[in-house]
């Protein structure tokens, strides 16, 4: 949805803006184009990713700034490139196309690869030591909370008797053996989804964005969020309606900005986002 991101977030050229979740450049660059003398600071904890997106944006690269951090390093990267406050915050937090195509990131079963996950590959826990050290308990509930399994207590029980789990593919043929096919998703995906989330503490990295975010903005600045599962979503809009009630914010989006049909046509991976918007009063 690069069209109405931008909308969203109203890039003036002369403005700073912050790409909190940069991945392989895609938003940095539409972003630094409409650049003159302004600044775009792009921030993601995938030191591969970011490798890959100052290469995709050399063209512009005298208007970025990169920085390989957590949600919780954004005001630090700011005060890197001298800067306080900010135009706009914009955070895409879908996973990357290079992190699920790459095998051995372990993120896919759609290869075999070790069960990694993690988007800093420098520290914490990988999903094999989740998956295998993990009592049943908590990890049906973490499968269950976080991946929005209703079958959660049967993969983790499977996933248990069947330790220890070698590879992506492995984990993804012990869960379809224990929870068969019923539809068109595979039965694995919610299971990846909540180990990937576990192991990336994505849902406190989000309660920082949306706590500290919108205070690194200069009054009228923007903050966009583009999410792809519900249970994020959910935590935009709740977040954005309080600031709205609070005052200290304008929510621009009443119900979220969903994509085209034609952009579903070109890019199918895009069905499940959902994109909000609030400037900063």
């Amino acid at each position: 949805m690069p069209v109405e991101s931008l909308a969203l977030l109203d890039v003036h050229a002369e403005g700073v803006y912050l790409d909190a979740t940069a991945g392989l450049g895609g938003h940095a660059a539409l972003i630094a184009q409409r650049l003159t003398t302004g600044l775009l600071i792009a921030n993601d904890r995938d030191a591969e990713s970011l490798e890959l997106a100052r290469q995709n944006t050399a063209a512009w690269a005298s208007r970025i700034r990169f920085h390989r951090g957590t949600f919780a390093t954004l005001a630090e990267a700011m005060r890197e490139a001298g800067f306080h406050k900010i135009d706009g915050v914009l955070a895409d937090l879908g996973v990357s196309r290079h992190q699920l195509t790459t095998p051995h990131r372990g993120f896919s079963f759609m290869a075999d690869g070790p069960l990694d996950m993690r988007m800093d590959q420098t520290t914490g826990m990988t999903a094999a030591d989740l998956v295998n050290f993990t009592d049943e308990k908590t990890l049906a509930d973490l499968i269950h909370r976080l991946g929005e399994e209703r079958r959660a207590r049967r993969v983790a029980r499977a996933l248990v008797q069947a330790r220890p789990i070698r590879s992506t593919l492995h984990l993804a043929d012990v869960v379809l053996r224990a929870v068969p096919r019923t539809g068109r998703l595979h039965p694995a995906t919610k299971t990846f989804m909540a180990l990937r989330m576990a192991v990336n503490d994505e849902s406190g990295e989000l309660d920082l964005l949306l706590t500290k975010g919108p205070e690194l903005l200069r009054p009228g600045g923007r903050m966009v969020v583009m999410a792809f599962m519900s249970i994020d979503d959910r935590a935009v809009k709740e977040r954005f309606r309080e600031l709205g009630r609070e005052g200290r914010a304008i929510v621009l989006t009443k119900h979220p900005l969903q994509p085209t049909r034609e952009e579903l046509l070109h890019n199918p991976a895009s069905r499940s986002a959902k994109l909000r918007g609030l400037q900063w009063n």
